[in-house]
């Protein structure tokens, strides 16, 4: 039986139970083991094995009926148990509820003699009181202070207490009859207060905190607290100013006094704010004095950033001191300190503000022309310049004289940074130094004024000296530089566009002045747009003008109808490859020189006037059979410079040119089938007439009746 309880222990597997009681069995096995497997033996083993568990099932079953029994046996002795100690918790309950009643009983009789005691009491001590005054009165009246309380200076804290009453009563008192007692006892009175205060002096040199809150206290009483409370500040101020930073070492001495302030007065709120509004009355308004009084009519510059760090710096040691119990509207208290200070400077920050960027941006500027050494050219303004511009724009026509700038864009990346630099700080100081209601008017001023120095008086007037710039378009060698012009432009204005939306936009996004913002910023854009395009208008019919001549001077009428038919080795003219390899140039110029959509605008303009070109230069020709092989290679060799545009426009142009060319040598049997082509189906027959007008066999073969 000990080796089948073994076989249970757990974790216990009936698989495996049956398979080690097997593998146990000799000749049982899977295997047989050792021995051959027996089957009648591991049968007999597994019968006798059954009646073993069946006998281990009864004692199991005997002990565990037993267990049970016991256990409801003690289950029973329990709750009997329980419910004696339940009736033992009910009396106990009753016993303290009486003797709750007894001590409420003995409470209120207490409570109702101590009234009684107390009624009694005083009245007499009140009695005892006034008999104790009027004796010290009477020494007053005598002129002899006989007391020791009044001659003993350990008892200072007892004869403060009696000369104050004192003193309250004397005030009630007929001045003509008691005019000498009552001298005498404001003398003493006056005397007191004075030892008092020598002594809180005394105390607080020798940081004894304690015998400062007994003083103090007596103090509260007298008249003379507040100027105790002064002396207090003024010598809690003694060598806390060591170092140069007064605004750091306001902050130490706040939070070192704070405790102290806490432990010796009773008001600790009154003393700290008092502290602070002498401080900023006296240490931090002479200190803000002294540092913009000096530079307010000398330095600009140095007066603008000296008022925002002093500024900065206060408020933020104010929030500091927000930390601090200063009472219920400590915020309210500490922005009048502020006020009181800085309203002086603050009411004409602004007036001082745009006259230092006036004066600054102005001389960015012209220390920027100077060093180009260039004088500016007056812009004109009204009608009779309005009436230009407006010919200009629709005719392209260069009205007044052209200069030469030397390929130089007269626009400055770093005149823009320090432009840009210098209204940055103008708004963060704006921000912090112009009052809520001032803030969107102030910030909008600022703006006009970086519209004025960088937009109008920098880019917008290298857009006019560029635009003067720009050759006419029959110029020969012209140096399109304009495009440089409108790169450097457009990446000046990110920098102002970014500007406007990190900086200005905060400052006046709820207030009127964003619609103002909007409308000034939008009229800077159109104009600057409408003299952009008309200068890439005229700067691509330059480079138009450019390509006829190379065309005009290379291209000769021989090369269309060779001498020797049968001899010809090149595969496209010479003023094709020079006409490719400057388009190629100008392309890529372009691409250097705009972003976004605008690539694509410009680039297909250019490919349409390209074309355009190439298709009225190539009808000044009559071709032979071999001519038109070498206009067709021309062609091919433009249509694969015209795939550098990525236009797909310009590339289908050149394809349906290259059709066209076609014409030039098909046979005369088959033109109605090239006309028939995807690539001229569409086009107009007087157009395909034109061009097959241009072979030299036209009237011999009579290829008109292929049109009729």
């Amino acid at each position: 039986m000990a080796t089948t309880a073994q076989l249970f222990e757990e974790p216990f597997d009936a698989d495996e139970y049956i398979e080690r009681l097997a593998w146990r069995t000799p000749g049982g096995g899977s295997k047989g083991g050792a021995e051959a497997f027996d089957p009648k033996r591991l049968l007999e083993e597994f019968k006798s094995h059954i009646e073993e568990l069946k006998q281990l099932d009864e004692k199991i079953q005997r002990k565990v009926e037993k267990l049970e029994h016991q256990c409801h046996r003690e289950a029973k002795e329990f709750a009997h148990k329980v419910q004696d100690l339940q009736r033992s918790n009910q009396v106990a309950f009753q016993h303290f509820q009486e003797l709750d009643e007894h001590i409420s009983y003995v409470a209120t009789k207490v409570c109702h003699l101590g009234d009684q005691l107390e009624g009694v009491n005083t009245p007499r001590q009140r009695a005892v009181e006034a008999q104790r005054l009027m004796t010290y009165f009477n020494e007053f009246l005598d002129g002899d202070l006989r007391s020791d309380v009044f001659n003993d200076p350990e008892k200072i804290k007892e004869a403060a207490d009696i000369i104050q009453k004192l003193h309250l009563i004397a005030q009630e008192l007929p001045f003509d009859r008691f005019a000498d007692v009552k001298a005498k006892i404001a003398s003493k009175y006056h005397d007191l207060e004075r030892q008092l205060i020598q002594e809180f002096t005394a105390a607080q040199r020798r940081g004894e905190i304690g015998r400062m809150r007994e003083v103090a206290a007596v103090l509260l009483h007298f008249k003379g607290y507040a100027h105790c409370v002064d002396v207090y500040i003024k010598q809690c101020q003694e060598g806390a100013y060591m170092r140069n930073d007064v605004f750091e070492d306001t902050a130490a001495l706040c939070q070192r006094v704070n405790k102290q302030v806490a432990e010796v007065f009773s008001s600790p709120e009154t003393v700290m704010a008092k502290l602070i509004q002498n401080i900023f009355e006296n240490k931090l308004q002479a200190h803000v004095k002294e540092k913009l009084d000096g530079t307010r009519h000398s330095d600009a510059e140095q007066y603008l950033k000296n008022l925002y760090d002093l500024y900065t710096r206060t408020t933020a040691l104010a929030a500091k001191l927000t930390e601090f119990n200063l009472g219920s509207d400590k915020h309210t208290f500490l922005s009048k300190l502020i006020k009181s200070i800085f309203s002086f400077y603050l009411e004409s920050y602004i007036d001082m503000e745009r006259e230092y960027l006036r004066n600054r941006g102005a001389m960015i500027l012209q220390r920027y022309y100077d060093s180009k050494n260039h004088q500016k050219r007056a812009i004109g303004s009204g009608s009779i310049q309005e009436l230009k511009e407006r010919i200009r724009q629709r005719t392209n026509l260069p009205l007044g004289p052209s200069i030469d700038t030397h390929g130089e864009t007269f626009l400055s990346p770093e005149l823009v940074v320090n432009l840009l630099q210098e209204t940055r700080h103008a708004f963060e100081r704006c921000h912090r130094l112009s009052d809520p209601s001032d803030l969107p008017k102030n910030a909008y001023s600022i703006f006009l004024l970086l519209v004025e120095h960088l937009c109008v008086e920098h880019i917008d007037y290298a857009l006019e000296i560029g635009l003067s710039a720009i050759p006419s378009s029959d110029a020969k060698n012209a140096n399109l530089y304009f495009l440089d012009v409108v790169q450097q432009a457009n990446s000046i204005f990110h920098l102002f566009d970014k500007q406007f939306n990190d900086q200005l936009m905060p400052l006046i996004s709820s207030s009127p002045k964003l619609a103002e913002c909007l409308h000034k910023k939008k009229e800077v854009i159109e104009q600057m747009e409408v003299k952009l395009d008309t200068g890439i208008d005229r700067t691509l019919n330059c480079m138009v003008g450019q390509m006829k001549h190379i065309l005009a001077t290379e291209q000769k009428k021989t090369d269309f109808r060779p001498e020797d038919e049968n001899n010809v080795m090149i595969q496209y003219t010479t003023a094709c490859s020079k006409v490719c390899a400057y388009v190629s140039r100008q392309v890529e110029h372009v691409r250097k020189s705009m972003d976004g959509k605008n690539v694509d605008t410009v680039l297909t303009e250019l490919g349409v006037r390209f074309h355009r070109l190439i298709h009225e230069h190539l009808q000044q020709f009559s071709y032979s059979s071999m001519g038109g092989m070498l206009a067709i290679c021309d062609v091919a060799e433009y249509r694969r410079c015209a795939k550098n545009f990525r236009v797909p426009l310009v590339l289908q142009l050149f394809d349906t040119l290259h059709a066209l060319c076609n014409l030039l040598v098909v046979a005369p049997d088959n033109l109605k089938q090239v006309c028939s082509g995807e690539h001229l189906t569409n086009l107009d027959r007087n157009l395909l007439h034109a061009f097959v007008q241009l072979r030299v066999d036209y009237r011999s073969a009579r290829l008109g009746r292929h049109f009729s």
